[in-house]
């Protein structure tokens, strides 16, 4: 029997699957030229390769509804998230603010972060601002633009533990644990002990002071995951697992949650939403699909800055400029052989617009912390090949409606 090519199949299950519930892709007769593709979907679990891939239709309102589907899809396997955790930080900072209902205290409000231990380092100023000095605004402009690492740690300083997770898992998203700053050398137990804080006007007055603060509770993977088969500590080889209980945890279905309760907040009970305003959201959606060259302060330039440098899908490390007609809303992690990208990817012209979230890693050798990870070989050109496949098959897939983007039309200046 002639094999009927997978293309063809996939759609087929698309027409016909139930929207109800994420259904299983079966990845499989991908065509030859998605080599690296092909080759990580035969070997799923050395890879530990997860897809959610949600394909969107718009009824005759424009208003979008969902078809989940999922490769391999595990919430309980743990995976290192890296950076893709900065995104409900910055999105949460802004909730927190709508909260305190303090007048004078805004996104723009000079924001003074002071130390209190050994471990915690002030933060009296920002060269990259425009006044040379922090915000939340800016702390998230530098989240979503490049990833910096920075700027996660003062939000989760403002934000604490408790309020970050207690809110989570009141949005519906169960399968999160946030409790660490990222690349700074602390134990869980300073990660529970969050800087004093202090809000104050252009012209030195006051706003808000918020003290030095810590939880009582402890926020832990209950699993006790280790990774790899030995790790690098100071320079010393530890010939075990690397324990990932006090790490992070933002299982992929959490990071696809979250793109879509910022881009269809309204696809969603208003309990399960993030309680910004329709400017914050604006401002989150803009700074998503900002490319880095187009950004006046925080700027960041070329060659180091490139297009694609936080736009994995489809685009990879192409360091060649993105064509007008694509905006990808996203935001992208790496770290101990981990790369990951969740994204809600446009294309204006052929009006084509999908949900994309996967996680792969890719560490031959099972050692972490060598910095010999496969993942200019591998990983790279995984996100590459899937973007690329899963855009092919949207421009063939029909629509009996074709989508109203224009409120994705953003001006970038």
């Amino acid at each position: 029997m002639k094999k009927i090519q997978f293309g063809i199949l996939f759609i087929l299950c698309l027409n016909y699957l139930s929207c109800s519930e994420s259904q299983e892709i079966p990845f499989h007769n991908i065509p030859a030229e998605f080599s690296v593709l092909n080759m990580v979907f035969d070997n799923p679990d050395k890879y530990q390769v997860q897809v959610l891939y949600t394909q969107i239709d718009r009824n005759n309102k424009n208003e979008p509804e969902f078809r989940d589907f999922n490769f391999k899809l595990d919430d309980g396997r743990y995976f290192y998230p890296a950076s893709t955790v900065k995104l409900p930080i910055a999105i949460l900072a802004l909730e927190w603010l709508n909260e305190q209902k303090k007048e004078g205290l805004n996104q723009k409000s000079i924001m003074l972060t002071d130390s209190v231990r050994p471990s915690q380092i002030p933060a009296l100023y920002d060269s990259s601002s425009f006044n040379r000095l922090p915000s939340i605004e800016h702390y998230i402009k530098k989240i979503l633009l490049v990833s910096d690492n920075d700027a996660y740690n003062r939000l989760y300083e403002l934000l604490g533990q408790d309020y970050i997770n207690s809110k989570m898992k009141e949005k519906g998203m169960q399968h999160t644990i946030i409790n660490h700053r990222l690349s700074m050398p602390m134990n869980e137990e300073e990660n529970r002990h969050f800087n004093p804080i202090r809000f104050r006007t252009n012209s030195e007055d006051t706003i808000m002071e918020i003290p030095a603060r810590h939880t009582e509770k402890v926020y832990a993977n209950k699993e006790n995951p280790g990774i790899g088969k030995a790790y690098y500590s100071k320079g010393e080889l530890i010939d075990f697992p690397m324990d990932f209980t006090f790490k992070n945890k933002y299982a992929l279905s959490d990071l696809h949650g979250t793109l879509k309760r910022i881009i269809f907040p309204q696809k969603f009970y208003p309990e399960q939403r993030f309680q910004i305003s329709e400017m914050d959201g604006q401002f989150i959606l803009k700074y998503m699909s900002m490319l880095p060259g187009e950004s006046d302060y925080p700027s960041y330039g070329l060659p180091e800055y490139y297009d694609s440098y936080s736009k994995f899908f489809k685009f990879g490390t192409d360091k060649s400029p993105i064509p007008a007609q694509f905006r990808i809303f996203n935001k992208t992690g790496n770290a101990y052989g981990h790369l990951l990208d969740g994204s809600y990817f446009i294309d204006y012209e052929n009006g084509i617009e999908f949900f994309v979230s996967a996680v792969i890693y890719t560490n031959e050798n099972e050692i972490l912390n060598d910095d010999t990870y496969e993942y200019e070989e591998i990983a790279f050109p995984f996100f590459t090949e899937l973007g690329e496949y899963l855009y092919q098959l949207e421009l063939k897939r029909k629509k009996d409606k074709k989508p109203d983007l224009t409120e994705f039309i953003i001006e970038y200046k």
